[in-house]
């Protein structure tokens, strides 16, 4: 399954940049596995004067964007699991600012980060393969919107890439 296929009514219109930064090269649970290591790798490049490092006042620093990605993939693969198991209860947002300010990503250590990212992602990457093809065309709505589990998997994927590309732009 490819970015590619997932169809504009399995998103928000919010969500298609995120899907759009994803490679075609791979499939989902592929591209799962590939990105938390292309990550990871990036980030472990990064000179750690930067890790504290805010571009603007009140920006958040990489550590706060570490730690905003952990929480947003919880909360996309939680919503994963409830709509595969086909549970119609409609889901609330989420405010990511809110959620950032009480992490204290910031206070925490680089490698703390990492290896927490790393433990979420494997839990999504045996969440996903557990999901047969039925399962991952299943919709729910969340935020007010209708979402795909597949779509939720790529949204996943590009958010981490989103933030990437925002490190590469405006931290390094």
């Amino acid at each position: 399954m490819k970015p590619s296929q997932v169809q504009p009514n399995e998103y928000a219109t919010y969500y298609e940049n995120y899907i759009k930064q994803v490679s075609e090269e791979y499939n989902l649970v592929e591209e799962l596995e590939i990105s938390l290591h292309r990550f990871i790798k990036f980030v472990q490049d990064i000179p750690m004067d930067k890790f504290d490092y805010r571009y603007a006042k009140g920006k958040w620093t990489i550590k706060d964007i570490i730690q905003h990605i952990i929480d947003a993939e919880r909360v996309f693969a939680y919503r994963a699991l409830r709509f595969a198991r086909n549970d119609t209860t409609e889901l609330p947002g989420f405010e990511e600012n809110d959620y950032v300010e009480e992490a204290y990503g910031n206070k925490r250590s680089i490698m703390e980060l990492l290896t927490e990212l790393s433990a979420v992602r494997h839990a999504t990457i045996v969440l996903f393969k557990s999901f047969h093809e039925k399962q991952l065309l299943r919709k729910g709505i969340a935020s007010n919107n209708p979402m795909s589990v597949r779509a939720l998997g790529f949204v996943i994927i590009g958010h981490q890439n989103h933030h990437q590309k925002i490190f590469e732009e405006r931290y390094l």
